[in-house]
């Protein structure tokens, strides 16, 4: 029978959500057995085309429901609910990075159902249906407001309410510029976060120098006296380059005093009487990719290497790829673990691995990147880097990881109250 001729019906619930939240996709008044082909379509902002398609065959009540029917081939494979989202790669050959620039708009894919398992020439047919999702980085109420006070350039996203909130500085790695959709997230969730762009300020420009921690103390000031924050409930989250301030911060500023602490996919070796750029050093491996992993292991002894985190005072939560390409996160997360051991204060550490997960542990459901072109912030240069990780293990620690961060914040921001009890969050 042909699919157009039983008018296969094509829904996705919720159509529009954040997006970290799952979705339903059902095919709906087909034959039995029929096998279709379900494709997601997203034109990211740059105007390149990410793809990802599946195979099913509808069971005797001509259903297919993805949430709970295995995927026959395709871009993944298995009972994989979100794999239409998490498995989305460029329809190019190019090295890319799928990443949210504008997040007052949302990302939008469209989710059409073809007959028969197909793999090619989408874009040359009709769909039996098709249904645009939206999924959002900001929830409905959450505000964004530009701060330039001190010389910053950052972004403070507060959720809907009244307040005050717990506040979070959030802190992304070395590509430079000012990434938002994190913090637009965790303020969707209840929490008052501040985006820091620290690499692409002018002083950077110039000289090839990383700020030095007056700005981020600076950073930290503006969000603890801000009075819809509560100054003393302030966590900060850092991933990558991110993790090496946010340990020197909680370590040694005298300013900086956080509630807690995320650190995800860095590493706590860095001279401490030296610059903050000092630890970048990189080499190349076989296909001419920057990879820095192997540049400091093994780990140094020196203590003047390594920050001393037996000097934290907040608990820590390390979020680690074991197969990182691009630090040595593994190593340094178990060195860290020692040093605290020996410190007494251990009781403040938990540490999340994840085996072939790589660099980039982002929200969940979005692509996971094993390499990708970055320009590097010193320079007008770009370099391929290899991150690391395989797509499924991948994009399983995302989404465990991100779970568990946002239970940890709750934890000690909240007390272990969920913030989303208080404030409606829905799209």
């Amino acid at each position: 029978m042909d699919g157009k001729q039983c008018c296969v019906k094509l829904s996705v619930h919720p159509s529009r959500a954040l997006i970290d939240e799952k979705f339903i996709i059902l095919v709906q008044n087909a034959p039995p057995g029929f096998q279709v082909t379900l494709h997601a379509l997203h034109q990211c902002e740059d105007g390149h085309n990410w793809v990802a398609f599946a195979h099913y065959t509808a069971n005797a009540a001509g259903t297919v429901n993805v949430a709970e029917d295995p995927s026959l081939g395709g871009t993944y494979s298995g009972v994989e609910q979100m794999g239409l989202l998490w498995s989305l790669r460029p329809d190019s050959n190019q090295e890319l990075r799928l990443r949210k620039v504008n997040v007052k708009t949302p990302r939008k894919v469209t989710i059409s159902v073809y007959q028969g398992h197909q793999i090619e020439r989408f874009m040359d047919q009709v769909p039996l249906a098709s249904v645009v999702v939206e999924r959002w980085y900001m929830a409905p109420g959450v505000r964004r407001i530009p701060i330039t006070h001190g010389g910053l350039i950052a972004t403070l996203f507060l959720p809907s309410g009244s307040g005050p909130f717990p506040g979070i500085l959030d802190l992304w790695g070395g590509g430079g510029k000012l990434v938002e959709y994190r913090a637009a997230l965790l303020a969707s969730h209840g929490f008052g976060s501040l985006a820091l762009d620290y690499m692409t300020i002018e002083n950077t420009h110039k000289t090839g120098k990383i700020v030095g921690s007056e700005y981020f103390e600076t950073a930290y000031r503006v969000l603890q006296q801000h009075p819809q924050i509560l100054g003393n409930r302030i966590a900060i989250v850092g991933l990558s380059f991110g993790t090496s301030v946010t340990l020197k911060l909680a370590a040694y500023s005298k300013v900086v005093q956080p509630r807690c602490a995320v650190c995800i996919s860095g590493t706590h070796v860095q001279p401490v009487e030296g610059s903050m750029a000092d630890i970048f050093a990189y080499c190349l491996n076989k296909e001419n990719q920057l990879i820095s992993h192997d540049m400091l292991l093994p780990l140094p002894t020196d203590p003047s290497l390594k920050v001393d985190v037996g000097r934290l005072q907040c608990p820590l939560l390390l979020v680690v790829g074991e197969d990182d390409q691009n630090w040595p996160a593994y190593e340094s997360a178990m060195d860290m673990k020692e040093m605290m051991e020996r410190a007494g204060n251990s009781h403040l550490l938990t540490i999340l691995t994840y085996p072939n997960a790589g660099h980039l542990i982002e929200p969940p459901y979005t692509t996971h990147t094993r390499s990708s072109i970055i320009g590097v912030f010193y320079s007008n240069k770009k370099s391929s880097v290899l991150w690391g990780g395989d797509t499924v293990p991948h994009s399983r620690a995302q989404e465990d990881s991100w779970r568990k961060t946002l239970a940890f914040l709750r934890e000690h921001l909240y007390g272990g109250r969920n913030p989303a009890e208080m404030t409606k969050l829905s799209l």
